[in-house]
């Protein structure tokens, strides 16, 4: 499934390399208004070649869109033609309780468009750009928002949101329900967020702040790094650190794994859980107090408190295996 997500991915940068060209030669410049009156709930479907975009939730119930556009000298056409043929026709429709912008680009090669647009709160948002950064805001949603080569950022949004990129780094804050992200290369770092969170990245760090549900996180190359976490957890990398903070409840399960790396594991001083640790090459050390249950030369078993706790496993193939207080 990862696979599949990042092909697609690939094919979408592709296009947009191959669409947007080398800019040579004079260029010509514009932009256009729109204001819509809709019936809330609506949905948005944005496409967009190149170009950032902006999205945001407002209460006044109409969709406000704002756009500067500049065309290059690339292409057989002029780009005053191309400008003016935008102008007359601005890529936007409307059916219904569906906007859709941005649809008709694909036939105009070497144009630049970056959006500025202002919603109703009651708003499910689809976006795709190919080369820009993506800011989405204040919506209920659902939001689902996938780059090619651009960053994401989303905050306060309701229900469940899907974030992809090829290349680019992803930041979610306040998400009312479940967060799904897929990263081939950036950075990705969430917070707040009230559902379960699945992070899926190739290349680059992840940071998990204060979530409320399961946590499922992953990369092949890059640290993974977890704060407040209460509970189940999965952290695994290839090759980096993982480091998670929190503590585990009464019935929660911490998987914690990386091939090359340390695994660091802060607790509160107060907290109940079984550890089973192991280290192929490498030292575990615990700097509060626990209970052996049984000791090998890179493998522990242990109590932590009452132990009536949760369950945590620890491994590392290459790296050393902490337990600290938080």
């Amino acid at each position: 499934m990862k696979r599949r997500k990042f092909a697609a991915l690939a094919g979408l940068l592709f296009a947009a390399l191959a669409s947007v060209g080398c800019a040579m030669g004079p260029s010509a410049s514009g932009s256009f208004d729109r204001t819509l009156s809709v019936n809330t709930p609506i949905r948005l479907e944005l496409t967009n070649t190149s170009g950032d975009v902006s999205i945001t939730g407002s209460a006044d119930g109409k969709v406000h869109v704002h756009a500067d556009a500049r065309a290059s000298g690339m292409g057989f056409e002029s780009p005053e033609k191309r400008m003016n043929e935008l102008l007359a026709n601005p890529p936007i429709e409307q059916h219904g309780n569906t906007v859709r912008i941005g649809e008709e680009m694909r036939r105009l090669r070497n144009v630049n468009v970056s959006y500025v647009i202002e919603v109703p709160r009651d708003t499910e948002v689809a976006s795709s750009v190919l080369s820009g950064a993506q800011t989405i805001q204040e919506v209920r949603g659902p939001v689902k928002a996938e780059a090619a080569s651009g960053s994401i950022r989303v905050s306060h949004i309701e229900r469940q949101t899907q974030l992809s990129t090829l290349s680019g780094s992803i930041r979610a804050d306040n998400i009312g329900d479940d967060l799904r992200v897929n990263s081939a290369s950036g950075t990705v770092t969430v917070s707040n967020i009230k559902g379960d969170v699945r992070i899926s990245a190739v290349l680059g760090s992840t940071q998990i702040t204060r979530p409320g549900g399961r946590v499922d996180a992953s990369t092949t190359s890059g640290s993974v790094d977890i704060e407040g976490a209460t509970s189940d957890v999965k952290a695994h990398a290839a090759s980096g650190r993982v480091n998670v903070q929190g503590n585990p409840g009464a019935s929660s399960y911490w998987d914690l794994k990386t091939a090359s790396g340390s695994v660091l594991l802060g607790v509160p001083p107060n907290a109940s859980f079984h550890l089973a640790a192991e280290a192929v090459s490498g030292e575990i050390k615990t700097d509060i107090p626990v209970v052996v249950e049984e000791q090998g030369k890179h493998s522990l078993r242990a109590r932590v408190g009452s132990g009536n706790g949760g369950r945590i496993e620890v491994r590392t193939v290459s790296g050393e295996i902490r337990l600290r207080a938080s």
